[in-house]
């Protein structure tokens, strides 16, 4: 370790503790000790200090244990003419500058709460997000479990121009990483402004996310994700801080680029991001850090020059990174699909309830279409005027020897992700509700209507080569074709419908199972059956058996039912034996169709979170939209941190929107009928097949009868209104 590195490090980290402890002790005596603090819409309270120690900080006087605990662990300021030559203490304090930096940014939201944006994206008048909250933290999370986000960089810093630092970010974008920015350079530039100087949008939704203007909360801020996406999805312990650095090391793929002057503060930073195996890479000439067992690679890397400096960065994290090329005039990637197309930049928008747009894709007989043809029915973006508004079909006709009908909806639902994933192109929707906007920016590149169809080409044999021998596109911009079109789908669509429709568990063999999410939640099996989906809303019974015969080796395998152990609550010898071997044995049973004694696992990616309401003697649910509190006592992000994880957890269980109208929907204990309070917001969303069901069950007036949070969000109110309205709850037998 370089001598120089390890004292600067820890002198940076004093600086760093005495401004936390300056600002606790004034806060104390302006507060006193018992007010509350802590990072907002999270169940980890200040997660770095959680996750490595266990530590609960709740109020100025938990903060203050923290500086304790800090100048506990903290070496002693080297002398100049003796630093500390050892890796050992300028890791811990790398450590330490984490915990004070989250204490210092606590107290930031108790005296300014407004200082950061609300929400995943700042608007124009402001540059900063803050610390993520827990709704982030798991919708964001998919994307690392699917590997549409292989791992995230942090910036500290600025670039010496906004188009340098456009192009790193792009670079970034196209390798699908995220983009974490904090920090200033030595003249008060920040990366995150020279983003916007050169016209991108950041935010979560774009992966340009400016953390803030401070480097040590910008760094803290993307460990802190780090370190909760370990609790949250890998279901580690708070306080277990080895298999959190572990975790990391293995599963989080990031590293850390300094840009400009590096001081001591960011020394401290830097061996702070090593403790969790992210390497430091900067433009600067500074000492660096040969292996030494933590880090994939190198520690610390020097000097790289800003158009080899994403190269080998993810050369150095040993990152692997697959990228197809997609002939199309645009940057093109994953990183892309949040991008959003507004106001004056809107060229043509197509679709959106202002038109008609609608997708299709569709089997044909091998000799029936001609691979690669790509034809545009109608006016293309060369012969409107920017600003028009066009109708839109995108109609996919494949073939292949390995094809089959199931396919097509598989199919049809990668359009959304893959015209998203082209800069400057947004897409909404799907079927017959699809939006499309693009961008002049992409249209003065050479973007045509054309290059729909050789996206949808490319990525459909690249994704799908296994079983597509042919690809067809034809674009139509008429609006009679657009018409004629959206009848064949809708008729379509409903003959797919309808084959789900029909089929009920108790006569389907085999179920499939979906491990996608173990990369983060090893301990996690979501078995899916016709009558269950996936808890995470994006795989049905259907769309695993394609998946399975389309990969048979991937994560949705089929699983033999085997004997019926209990009927009621969906219990059979075949799931059981798979979820303990898929599970590791860390699983022995599980309810399909019951919250209260073993119900499925939840690995973090749910749409809602079910709980038993036990003076109700019935169920609320709650959507991951939902920000306020619930009749349970708690908010979505501290049930997901109880809930998620791969853990069974009696009383609560992960699930989709979807599912709520199933007639399986914890059908063990009532199912709807014991349905009490959810969100007004979701009740809106799923009152047209909610009320269906309901109806067939002899209660048509159900939905009225269930509270939501303008009634009220504890457990008495909830009560009140239930028994105001006559729910049919309150004459079922009591559950215990």
């Amino acid at each position: 370790m370089s001598k120089i590195i390890a004292s600067a490090a820890i002198r940076g980290a004093h600086k760093i503790v005495a401004n936390a402890e300056e600002k606790v002790k004034k806060a104390i005596d302006k507060h006193g000790e018992k007010q509350e603090i802590g990072f907002p819409n999270t169940g980890y309270y200040l997660p770095i200090t959680y996750g490595i120690t266990g530590k609960k900080v709740e109020n100025l006087k938990d903060a203050m244990d923290v500086i304790g605990m800090c100048k506990k662990l903290l070496p002693p300021a080297p002398k100049a003419n003796n630093p500390l030559p050892y890796l050992a203490p300028a890791l811990d304090a790398g450590m330490v500058n984490f915990w004070a930096t989250e204490v210092a940014e606590a107290i930031r939201y108790l005296e300014d709460p407004n200082y950061y944006a609300q929400g995943e994206d700042p608007p124009d008048d402001k540059l900063w997000v803050g610390a993520a909250d827990d709704i982030i933290l798991r919708k964001r999370g998919v994307e690392f479990v699917d590997g549409s986000a292989p791992g995230f960089a942090a910036i500290l810093g600025a670039a010496p121009s906004p188009e340098v630092a456009k192009n790193i970010a792009q670079e970034l974008l196209e390798k699908s990483l995220y983009v974490f920015m904090g920090g200033q350079d030595e003249h008060g530039n920040t990366f995150s402004q020279q983003l916007r100087d050169a016209g991108m949008d950041i935010g979560w939704s774009t992966r340009l996310v400016p953390f803030s203007d401070s480097a040590a909360a910008g760094a803290a801020f993307a460990v802190g994700f780090a370190t909760r996406a370990a609790m949250s999805f890998g279901g580690i312990e708070p306080g277990d801080y080895r298999k959190i650095l572990i975790y990391n090391k293995d599963r989080v793929f990031a590293f850390a680029m300094t840009m400009g002057l590096v001081t001591d503060e960011w020394y401290a930073q830097g061996t702070g991001v090593v403790n969790y195996g992210f390497p430091v890479i900067a433009d600067t000439p500074i000492p660096e850090v040969l292996p030494t067992g933590i880090c994939t690679y190198e520690h610390v890397i020097s000097n790289v020059p800003h158009d080899q400096i994403v190269a080998k960065s993810t050369e150095v994290r040993g990152l692997k990174v697959t990228i197809a090329k997609v002939p199309v005039p645009v940057a093109y990637g994953p990183a892309f699909e949040g991008e959003r197309v507004r106001g004056d930049d809107i060229y043509t928008e197509m679709g959106g309830g202002k038109t008609q747009a609608v997708e299709l894709v569709e089997m044909k007989d091998m000799n029936a279409i001609e691979d690669g043809k790509v034809t545009v029915i109608g006016k293309d973006l060369k012969d409107i005027d920017p600003g028009t508004r066009m109708a839109l079909g995108i109609y996919v006709e494949v073939a292949g020897r390995q094809m089959q009908k199931d396919f097509e909806p598989i199919l049809e639902r990668q359009i959304h992700h893959l015209l998203n994933y082209a800069q400057g192109i947004m897409h909404i929707g799907q079927r017959d509700i699809a939006w499309v906007r693009i961008n002049k920016g992409s249209v003065e590149k050479g973007f045509a209507l054309e290059h729909i169809g050789k996206i949808l080409h490319a990525k459909f044999h690249g994704d799908f080569g296994s079983i597509l021998d042919k690809v067809q596109v034809t674009i139509f911009t008429e609006e009679d074709k657009v018409k004629e079109l959206t009848e064949k789908a809708r008729g379509m669509y409903k003959t797919r419908d309808e084959r789900l429709a029909d089929m009920k568990d108790e006569t389907t063999d085999p179920f499939y199972s979906c491990t996608l999410c173990q990369s983060f939640a090893p301990n996690h099996v979501c078995v899916v059956t016709p009558e269950r989906p996936g808890l995470c809303g994006a795989y049905n019974w259907l769309d695993c058996k394609a998946s399975n015969e389309i990969n048979p080796t991937g994560p949705n395998q089929p699983v033999e039912k085997g004997d019926i152990i209990d009927k009621t609550y969906g219990v059979w010898t075949g799931v059981n034996e798979f979820v303990k071997k898929a599970s590791r044995g860390n699983v022995e049973s599980v309810d399909a169709y019951g919250i209260l004694r073993q119900p499925m696992t939840s690995c973090g990616c749910f749409e809602a979170i079910a709980a038993m309401l036990w003076t109700c003697q019935g169920f609320m649910t709650v959507d991951r939209d939902y920000k306020g509190m619930t009749p349970v006592g708690m908010k979505f992000t501290t049930l997901a941190g109880t809930v998620g994880g791969g853990a069974v957890t009696p009383g609560f269980v992960g699930h989709s929107k979807f599912y709520i109208t199933s007639k399986k929907f914890l059908s063990a204990e009532g199912g709807i009928l014991r349905m009490v309070w959810m969100p007004k917001k979701l009740k809106e969303e799923i009152a047209e097949r909610f009320n269906k069901v309901a109806a067939e069950l002899g209660h048509p007036d159900l939905l009225d009868k269930i509270a939501d949070e303008t009634v009220g969000v504890t457990e008495e109110e909830v009560l009140a209104y239930i028994t105001e309205k006559g729910h049919p709850v309150l004459s079922m037998d009591p559950l215990m």
